[in-house]
């Protein structure tokens, strides 16, 4: 016995994985009193991104054509999305002598400061974002969001370029 899954079904399903992400995120900062770093914000745009394209391939329905459109900007945002996981975690193991100093909140550099030397900024990262305030299973949030991301974009390409009978 053989369970179809149709692209459409793929994409709600991609896009309630997302949902249950931002929900523990909104979780562990509400309850668990964890805030996020600059990071951690650009994890959960990617995160969100994700769920918007995912809500509106399911319903959409597009024909393969489309379903391939879906599946490449799909990966284009896990791919972005890992990245600055990738970033984060790499952040999170420097030795504590390597650590970068402090830096401003994301909210005074979207405001004070040019988008392209915000992000800049951001990317350079903080010492906030190398403390790990976190962890299951010896692994950090940003590592799990990052396995969550390259998951989910995984299944995306495959769920929109596959073959439907």
């Amino acid at each position: 016995m053989s369970i179809s899954l149709n692209p459409q079904t793929g994409n709600f399903l991609g896009f309630g994985a997302c949902v249950a992400m931002m929900a523990y995120a909104l979780f562990s900062q509400h309850v668990l009193g964890l805030q996020p770093c600059p990071l951690c914000i650009f994890q959960r745009v990617a995160v969100i991104s994700m769920g918007t394209v995912f809500l509106i391939a399911a319903v959409h329905g597009p024909g393969q054509t489309g379903r391939r459109l879906y599946g490449v900007l799909l990966g284009v945002v896990a791919a972005g999305g890992a990245a600055v996981a990738v970033r984060h975690v790499w952040l999170q193991h420097l030795p504590p002598d390597k650590v970068p100093n402090c830096g401003p909140g994301l909210d005074y550099m979207l405001e004070a400061f040019p988008f392209t030397e915000m992000l800049t900024t951001v990317f350079s990262g903080s010492g906030e974002c190398a403390e790990i305030v976190w962890s299951f299973l010896g692994l950090s949030m940003p590592a799990w969001v990052l396995i969550c991301i390259v998951l989910l974009g995984g299944f995306a390409v495959w769920n929109n370029w596959r073959r439907v009978r």
